[in-house]
């Protein structure tokens, strides 16, 4: 299993924070938090080799809560260390 690091969570939220507005641009579609938590998420999938069984399915219209409950999920057993990741979707949603 593939495990993230605070360091290189924290990098990852900066470089999506640093691109919102294009981000949110090309993705016209839903709020400004859920576009940027769907990147964050989309991310952590491709970073942490998530297959499609560990992958989180959504029913219906996902909101910002549901992507951030999905992002805390995924990273709870994948932490190389304990560290506060709430602290970083509430930055990167400011």
């Amino acid at each position: 299993m593939t495990k993230i690091s605070e360091q290189e969570f924290a990098r990852i939220c900066a470089g999506i924070y640093e691109d919102r507005e294009i981000i949110r641009k090309h993705n016209p579609i839903g709020t400004p938090d859920e576009i940027l938590l769907w990147m964050l998420l989309s991310c952590l999938v491709s970073y942490l080799n998530l297959s499609d069984l560990e992958t989180p399915c959504f029913t219906g219209k996902p909101t910002a809560e549901t992507y951030r409950d999905a992002i805390l999920f995924i990273l709870k057993d994948r932490k190389t260390q304990k560290f506060d990741a709430e602290s970083y979707l509430k930055k990167l949603t400011e």
